[in-house]
């Protein structure tokens, strides 16, 4: 049986929005500290101080709290990127880059203990299609930084430049922030994802020999 993740209704009245902010918070909070399989509506309803029938209202179980909750919490990164990149000098590529990676970092540093749980403990990861408007929108800053800087930058595909380096520094930091290293420090990391994106984007490109590409070939007729 298919469990329901929508919201069954969306609240117009400020009120209405007020409450739902208020369970959303107590379900981010009562997450966080009892992950997935500690978390219930009754106990939501407890810590928001509003009754079970007020969060039935609005969310049918605790997935389409959850649900909603990615929802925020991806939007909340978002807006945390876009305003560590409006304030950050961009002249060159370099500082551009930098403030990119510093942006992601401190983008999941949002509630990290609930970032974690909704990455690891929440078993519906078909959820994250909820993030595709703040997927959009980061995709799109990404996309116009570059672009300013596209003399500086070696790779002829600007679309594909985009895509990795956004892999590049969202899967690092998101592993640092999710799994911190005992051996180096952040600004030491920091530096590392950003000396790794920066060079993809500006080391020369490097062409296959044709020694290569023998080799190749051999090793395909020989298998």
């Amino acid at each position: 049986m298919k469990i329901a993740i929508k919201p069954r209704k969306t609240p117009k009245q400020v009120r209405s929005q007020g409450m739902v902010d208020t369970i959303l918070e107590a379900t981010a909070r009562v997450l966080a500290k009892h992950g997935y399989s500690g978390t219930n509506t009754n106990l939501i309803a407890e810590v928001a101080g509003v009754s079970v029938g007020s969060i039935y209202q609005y969310f049918p179980n605790k997935e389409s709290l959850i649900a909603a909750l990615h929802q925020r919490h991806a939007m909340q990164m978002r807006d945390t990127i876009i305003h560590v990149l409006s304030r950050s000098k961009k002249t060159t590529l370099r500082e551009a880059m930098k403030a990119l990676v510093n942006a992601q970092l401190e983008a999941h540093l949002v509630e990290p203990k609930l970032h974690y749980v909704l990455d690891k403990a929440f078993p519906f990861r078909d959820l994250r299609k909820n993030e595709n408007t703040a997927e959009h929108d980061i995709v799109g800053q990404v996309k116009v930084i570059l672009g300013n800087h596209r003399h500086e930058i070696r790779r002829p595909n600007l679309e594909m430049a985009v895509y990795i380096v956004l892999k590049i520094i969202e899967s690092l930091v998101h592993q640092t922030v999710l799994e911190p290293s005992r051996r180096f420090t952040l600004p030491d990391i920091e530096d590392a994802i950003f000396e790794a994106a920066f060079g993809y984007l500006t080391l020369p490109i490097q062409r296959k020999s044709k020694g290569r590409e023998k080799i190749s070939v051999n090793m395909n007729l020989n298998t």
